[in-house]
């Protein structure tokens, strides 16, 4: 409970001074995704937006299309050596064939989680690149918020399992994607304000030995 509150307060800090590093650097220089959002109808734009979206359904089919091929091999290699073990173990054929099946299709269940696991953070961080990119935030911009995205979806998703199982990773994924997004963005923000104000500070030193050189020529 202490760890969650020291969490919570820690975001809660970090947001403040990210919100004060968006006032000092200016709204263009920001995060952009913060407030623009890629919605629906940017897909039917017949550019970049309809473009992404068919990538998208076309990564999300391959992909599925790898976890079904990956979970029927896994279960067809399980249940073929469940059935080889019950063989040497004495039972029949037809006992060993049951019990072979079970195991293979134990064994596919744990897979296609594991592969879902993967996934699903990997399709959250690539579609959270992409958007940003679109509503015209800075490649780096991108790169936190999709990594931060990944993190979050992966750690809220495990998570989430371990408390409700397929319901709570569900859950646990869409949340933590959302919130490691956000921070993301708010490291970025924090980012920005910090070389803004490193840049501002070179250049009042240079100012400064500027004017201190004019008054020693003078």
């Amino acid at each position: 409970m202490r760890a969650q509150l020291l969490s919570l307060a820690t975001i809660l800090v970090l947001s403040f001074i990210a919100e004060k590093c968006r006032q000092l650097v200016g709204e263009e220089s920001a995060s952009r995704s913060r407030t623009e959002r890629f919605t629906f109808i940017n897909c039917f734009d017949m550019s970049y937006g309809t473009i992404g979206c068919v990538l998208k359904e076309l990564v999300k089919i391959y992909l599925h299309y790898i976890r079904a091929t990956h979970v029927h091999k896994v279960r067809n290699e399980a249940t073929k050596e469940a059935v080889q073990e019950s063989l040497s173990r004495g039972l029949s054929l037809e006992d060993a064939v049951k019990t072979g099946q079970q195991v293979g299709n134990a064994v596919a269940k744990r897979a296609s989680l594991q592969a879902k696991h993967i996934m699903g953070p990997m399709v959250s961080s690539g579609w959270d690149f992409f958007e940003t990119i679109y509503v015209g935030g800075t490649l780096y911009e991108a790169v936190i918020r999709s990594v931060g995205t990944l993190m979050g979806s992966y750690i809220g998703g495990i998570i989430g399992e371990g408390k409700n199982r397929w319901l709570g990773f569900l859950m646990g994924s869409q949340f933590g994607s959302w919130i490691g997004g956000r921070l993301g963005l708010i490291l970025y923000d924090v980012g920005n304000g910090l070389q803004f104000l490193l840049q501002l500070t070179k250049t009042n030193k240079s100012d400064g030995e500027s004017n201190s050189l004019l008054l020693i020529s003078s």
